[in-house]
Parts: C-alpha cells; sequence; structure tokens
C-alpha cells in the first residue's frame, strides 16, 4: 500500500485496486438483512460498520475504489437503490497515517 500526498495536503491509501474509500449504504431498517446477505455475495470481504437512525440505517465499509462498481452492481441486481450508495476517501485532511 502506498500513501499520496495530494493537493491540499490530503493523504490517499492506494494498493493495487485503487484508492481505498469508505462506502456507505442506507436503506430502509427492514431491508438491513437483505442488504448484508447482497453484500455478503461480493467476491471480496468486507467488514461493515452498521449505523441506526430514525427511519433509516447505514451500512459503512472500506473497500478500494475499483470496487465500487462491482458493490453498485450487486445491489442493482438485487433491486436496491443505488442512489443510496456513497463513498469517501478513508483518509481525510487532518488525520496521519
Amino acid at each position: 500500500m502506498t500513501v499520496l500526498h495530494r493537493a491540499g495536503d490530503s493523504l490517499a491509501l492506494l494498493g493495487s485496486e485503487g484508492e481505498l474509500i469508505s462506502i456507505r449504504i442506507s436503506v430502509e431498517p427492514k431491508l438491513l438483512e437483505d442488504l448484508l446477505e447482497t453484500l455478503s455475495s461480493l467476491d471480496f470481504p468486507i467488514n461493515p460498520q452498521l449505523y441506526h437512525h430514525t427511519g433509516t440505517t447505514t451500512v459503512e465499509f472500506p473497500a478500494y475504489s475499483a470496487q465500487l462498481r462491482k458493490v453498485r452492481d450487486v445491489l442493482g441486481r438485487h433491486g436496491f437503490d443505488t442512489r443510496g450508495v456513497t463513498h469517501a476517501p478513508v483518509l481525510t485532511r487532518g488525520q496521519t497515517a
């Protein structure tokens, strides 16, 4: 893994499949079990963190940027709205590697 300094002093963790990112998916709580089952069909491991809010549950996990398309594809095939998928770099300004 490589730590890359980008413009503005931000950092990026780069691996063979791109930048390490945090993927977030928000769903209604009643769909959480189906979402986790769908994510388990991916060809790479995920270690999700769950955040429960009023009326929604957010699942967040690290992945490489090249895997984002796989996540969206598998969600779409299982009937999930892929507009609920967001991502951000794992490292942000002010963090150290």
